[in-house]
C-alpha cells in the first residue's frame, strides 16, 4: 500500500486516512465555542483586512474575539492592530495571548520575535508546528468567535489548519481580476474536499468611490464575484472597496476604530453558525 498524501481526492472511500482524526487537542484552559478560517487561493487579496474587520465587528456585538495568525511567513494582524509588547508565558506550558485596546485575544509569530522584521525562514513542517502550538499551546481562555488568518494557497500550512483545528466554516477572500478567482476556486474545492462549509465570500478591493462625485469605479476591472459565488454555491457575499482611510488606520494600528458596513451582512452570518 502506497504512503498516505493526505490528499483525499487521491485515495478510495474507505481509506483508513480518511476516518483518522487528525485534529490537535485544544489547551485544557481554552474554550473556543467556533472557528473561521480566513482563506484565499493567493496572497495579497486582503486576507488579514478581513480577518481584523471581522474580530472587530464580533467583538463590537460584545463576543469574546480571538485572532489566531497562521500566516507565519507574513503576520501583519499585529501591525493593524497596534500591538507592540511580546507574548508572555503564563507557565513552561502555556502561553498567554496579546490583547487589543478594545480585548480581542491575538496570538501571532511576531509577538514571539525579539525583532518583528527578522523574516522566519522555516520550512513547512515547522511552520505547521507552530500553527498548532498557537492552538494548544496559548491559553485562550473562553472565546466565542476566534478568526484564524491562513496562508494563501493550499500547501502545508492550510492543510494544517483544516486537518488540525476544529473549524466551524470559512470565508473566502477575492479581488475582482480573473487570474485570482480562478486561483481562489482551488481554496474553495479545498475546503469541500475537507468537508468544512463555505460561510461567504468577501471581494476585496471591489471598486472605488470617487470623494468628488461620489461615482465608483471599479479600477480592477468588473466585479465578477456574484456570478462566482452563485457558480459555487456561496449565498453570503461582501464587496469591501478601496479605502484610503481604512488602509491609514490599518498601517497606523488603529483598525478597531474604522467605520463602515460593508461586512455587516456576512458578520450576521458567521454569529448564526
Amino acid at each position: 500500500m502506497s504512503e498516505c498524501t493526505h490528499d483525499c481526492s487521491s485515495c478510495k472511500e474507505n481509506c483508513s486516512s480518511r476516518k483518522q482524526d487528525f485534529r490537535e487537542p485544544g489547551n485544557p484552559l481554552s474554550n473556543v465555542k467556533k472557528v473561521i478560517g480566513i482563506v484565499s487561493g493567493k496572497g495579497g487579496v486582503g486576507k488579514s483586512m478581513v480577518t481584523s474587520l471581522l474580530a472587530v465587528l464580533s467583538n463590537r456585538k460584545g463576543l469574546s474575539t480571538a485572532i489566531l495568525d497562521a500566516d507565519i511567513t507574513g503576520p501583519s494582524v499585529p501591525k493593524a492592530f497596534g500591538l507592540v509588547e511580546r507574548a508572555e508565558a503564563m507557565d513552561e506550558k502555556n502561553i498567554l495571548p496579546v490583547r487589543t485596546k478594545k480585548g480581542i485575544k491575538v496570538m501571532s509569530i511576531n509577538l514571539l520575535l525579539e525583532d518583528p522584521a527578522q523574516p522566519v525562514i522555516w520550512r513547512g513542517p515547522i511552520l505547521a508546528g507552530v500553527v498548532k502550538q498557537f492552538w494548544s499551546d496559548v491559553v485562550w481562555d473562553k472565546v466565542d468567535y476566534m478568526f484564524v488568518d491562513m496562508p494563501p494557497g493550499t500547501g502545508d500550512v492550510p492543510l494544517t489548519v483544516f486537518q488540525s483545528l476544529p473549524l466551524d466554516g470559512i470565508v473566502v477572500v477575492t479581488s475582482p481580476q480573473d487570474l485570482v478567482s480562478m486561483v481562489v476556486e482551488k481554496a474553495v474545492n479545498m475546503a469541500k474536499m475537507m468537508n468544512v462549509p463555505i460561510i461567504g465570500m468577501v471581494e476585496n478591493m471591489s471598486y472605488f468611490t470617487c470623494p468628488d462625485c461620489g461615482k465608483r469605479l471599479e479600477i480592477f476591472g468588473e466585479s465578477k464575484v456574484d456570478e462566482t459565488a452563485k457558480r459555487l454555491g456561496i449565498n453570503a457575499v461582501a464587496k469591501l472597496p478601496i479605502n484610503p482611510q481604512l488602509a491609514s488606520q490599518a498601517d497606523r494600528g488603529l483598525i478597531e476604530l474604522f467605520e463602515g458596513d460593508w461586512l455587516d451582512n456576512l458578520s450576521d452570518e458567521i454569529e448564526r453558525i
